[in-house]
């Protein structure tokens, strides 16, 4: 399972973000450190499902949008110099090495300090905030690095020797690559056997930015002073109120008003029984709604995995006239694979078995054979036949 992780400074709404995602218990409160242990829950990406351009109806989504699970992580609030340990440091930029990428939330009203603590609205400037996060990662890599580099020049005399390959491998458990390693290396122009500390700091900010791609989560939008939302706007930012999707997902699940996560609006159910400063905090979610095409919550998460991960949606079946698997249900599972991926690569993601006796793959879509080089498309309804099962 795909996993990413809320990553930000203390106070400035991860907590209500991952609950608002997960409807998962995590304690939401006005002061640093509120989270002390990463929280785990899931969370889902939003996409079509295919039941409606194919007239089979399905059991696997509402009003034809289909809900993929992927991991989330809440990790607690870093601090500056968290690098160096300072506040509750290396223990939760250790977390972030589960995450295939990283939504930085950041508090877009500007109403509390870098140490997480509550200041006047609009009394920061969220780029600093934006700025922070992405330095304290690079420097937490730097210093993986910068421990195991005399060992690592030492062994880089030897002929042949790959300081490339020995660099992914200290990295191994973050998850990053050879292939990082040396793009990172092109990018930043430099030669890693004769880098020195500035080239090096520069090396790790650039694998970190290719090995953990990150998302900006302008939160607290609903509170922030134009001024703060200007700035943000100069970045790839996406606006969110994670208070008001988790204000509309309680009341949805309490049956007072109807909503789909990603919606641009919401509808009261008749009857719902709603005080007046409920309706009235309910309006105000509405009001940002309809200025931000949602809560931004689900667009952030969809961003994630659609745009930073690169991934497409692949429905395996069993039968391609049907649509069904082995027991009868229609569009059971939804991948989310790589851009790029194969037939045999959905192979092998479905079982090992089937992927080492891959014959072929029909698309169900067009009744056709399809080769097993053919890159697959986001969307595609696909039946494997291969000699195990």
């Amino acid at each position: 399972m795909i996993t990413l992780a809320i990553a930000g400074k203390p106070n400035c709404g991860k907590s209500t973000f991952f609950r608002a995602a997960t409807l998962a218990q995590a304690e939401i409160a006005n002061y640093p450190f509120t989270t002390i242990d990463a929280n785990h829950g899931v969370a889902y990406v939003r996409t079509a499902c295919p039941c409606q351009e194919t007239h089979v109806p399905c059991e696997n989504c509402r009003d034809g949008v289909r809900f993929i699970p992927v991991g989330l992580i809440d990790v607690a609030g870093l601090v500056p110099e968290a690098h160096l340990g300072r506040g509750l440091g290396n223990q939760f930029l250790d977390n972030l090495r589960q995450a295939d990428a990283i939504l930085q939330i950041v508090d877009a009203s500007g109403a509390t300090d870098a140490e997480g603590n509550p200041i006047d609205l609009g009394s920061r400037d969220p780029i600093k905030d934006i700025e922070f996060l992405q330095y304290e990662m690079s420097m937490w890599m730097y210093g993986i690095l910068s421990r195991n580099w005399a060992k690592l020049v030492r062994q880089a005399q030897v002929k042949d020797f790959s300081l490339a390959a020995a660099i992914a491998e200290v990295f191994a458990g973050l998850g990053i690559t050879y292939e990082h390693v040396r793009d990172a290396t092109g990018a930043v122009g430099i030669e890693l056997r004769t880098a020195g500390e500035e080239d090096l700091i520069r090396f790790c900010r650039e694998l970190m930015t290719l090995s953990k791609p990150m998302l900006i989560v302008g939160n607290k939008a609903d509170q922030a002073p134009e001024e703060c939302l200007a700035r943000l706007r100069m970045h790839d930012v996406i606006f969110a109120s994670a208070a008001g999707e988790l204000a509309i997902r309680m009341a949805a699940e309490g049956k007072f008003v109807s909503y789909l996560p990603g919606d641009g609006s919401f509808t009261e159910n008749p009857g719902a029984n709603l005080s007046a400063p409920q309706r009235a905090g309910l309006a105000k979610v509405a009001e940002f709604m309809q200025k931000f095409d949602g809560t931004g919550v689900q667009k952030a998460l969809d961003a994630a995995v659609f745009n930073l991960l690169d991934r497409i949606v692949v429905f395996p079946v069993e039968d391609e006239h049907k649509l069904t698997d082995g027991k009868g249900r229609v569009l059971p599972d939804a991948f989310l694979m790589k851009r790029g991926s194969t037939p045999r690569d959905l192979a092998y993601q479905v079982h090992t078995d089937i992927g080492e006796g891959f014959l072929y793959a029909i698309d169900a879509k067009t009744g056709m054979r399809i080769k097993d080089t053919q890159e697959l498309k986001n969307g595609d309804i696909i039946k494997i036949v291969s000699v195990r099962k």
